[in-house]
């Protein structure tokens, strides 16, 4: 059977595009044509086809003089919910151990409304933010990266966030980590993240958002991770139970493998 037909760049690029839109991560604008080829690596006329694509999909507007800027929309849709993942805070500390990490940066920012959100801030809190890549012997693995409330995080920074997985550094501080509310979707390597994991732009990666609660359920941590689905894999194991005319399937144990 013939193989699939690779994506056109320009489509690839308006796929990205349409993503970080949808993120909201545009709001004030997005970059010029020239910068966008430079910033993905691609012709300006590569640039232009995923821009009219965008228009032509009412998802943008381009004013001479003005620039390009999103459509603005009526509210998002609520986000899914997520699973409470209690038995998985094990795990995720015997992952960080077992994998080496780059820090790529470390710096205490105003936190975004997206951030400050889970994380029961008000916004503009001062918070720790991080970005890490994960790799084992075969290569990269993940890109990481995490928000913590400022006095929880005073205590570690870039050298100690090298060396230790962030929840025993936490702990270290002090925190009693109690539980773990994950979602796990799908999303697209924009040209950063895609120059981090070796992947190419537009790749398909796993994107896991991880809100970690203390023993008194306050939250410590807001992760927002993307992984290389072809070197991690997330397994649960099922079990039926109920009445006989009401069985449902509920989670017993979860694992992520990775290599």
């Amino acid at each position: 059977m013939a193989s699939a037909m690779p994506l056109p760049k320009y489509h690839q690029l308006y796929l990205v595009l349409r993503e970080q839109l949808a993120e909201g991560r545009h709001d004030t604008g997005l970059p010029g044509e020239l910068a966008l080829a430079g910033q993905f690596g691609v012709a300006r006329v590569t640039v232009r086809k995923a821009l009219e694509r965008l228009e032509a999909e009412g998802l943008i507007e381009r004013t001479p003089g003005r620039g390009t800027v999103p459509v603005k929309r009526g509210e998002p849709p609520a986000a899914p919910e997520r699973a409470q993942l209690t038995g998985l805070l094990e795990n995720i500390v015997s992952m960080g151990l077992r994998t080496a990490v780059k820090v790529l940066a470390c710096d205490v920012v105003a936190a975004p409304e997206a951030v400050a959100r889970p994380l029961a801030l008000p916004t503009g809190a001062p918070v720790q933010k991080a970005v890490r890549v994960r790799s084992t012997r075969e290569g990269p693995l993940s890109h990481i990266t995490t928000w913590v409330p400022e006095p929880l995080a005073r205590g570690f920074g870039r050298r100690e966030l090298a060396r230790q997985p962030i929840l025993l550094l936490l702990e270290g501080q002090g925190v009693r980590i109690g539980r773990a509310e994950q979602a796990i979707s799908a999303r697209l390597a924009d040209a950063d993240v895609a120059r981090h994991l070796q992947v190419d732009v537009g790749s398909a990666l796993l994107a896991v958002q991880r809100l970690i609660f203390d023993a008194d359920d306050r939250p410590v941590q807001w992760l927002q991770g993307l992984y290389r689905p072809d070197r991690y894999q997330y397994q649960m194991q099922l079990s039926r139970v109920g009445t006989v005319d009401a069985k449902l399937w509920v989670s017993t144990a979860l694992t992520a493998q990775f290599h």
